[in-house]
């Protein structure tokens, strides 16, 4: 998979206002109400990541969940990561 550039990147972002492209990577944070409905959420993305063979860089304080997607294969954001993006996007919008 190859990488794409910034120009790209920023083009496909347009469409998730929630995810900023910094540090050669995707990045969103998302806040829940508590721990419990954060827990949840990044289970069902952690069954979502197993589907797709990609994994990403995320931390959890609480109810905020941090997350940044690059392909480390591919020295930056691919393909692979708008697609882990869209499968999050749906499971966080169900959350809301």
């Amino acid at each position: 998979m190859s990488k794409l550039s910034e120009d790209d990147i920023q083009k496909k972002l347009i469409r998730y206002p929630d995810w900023e492209y910094f540090d050669n990577a995707l990045n969103a944070e998302f806040e829940f109400e508590n721990f419990k409905d954060c827990f949840s959420a990044m289970s069902r993305i952690a069954f979502e990541c197993e589907a797709l063979n990609h994994h990403p860089d995320w931390t959890n304080v609480y109810n905020v969940l941090s997350i940044s997607l690059s392909t480390h294969d591919a020295g930056g954001v691919t393909d692979k990561d708008f697609k882990l993006l869209e499968a999050i996007e749906a499971i966080v919008e169900v959350e809301d």
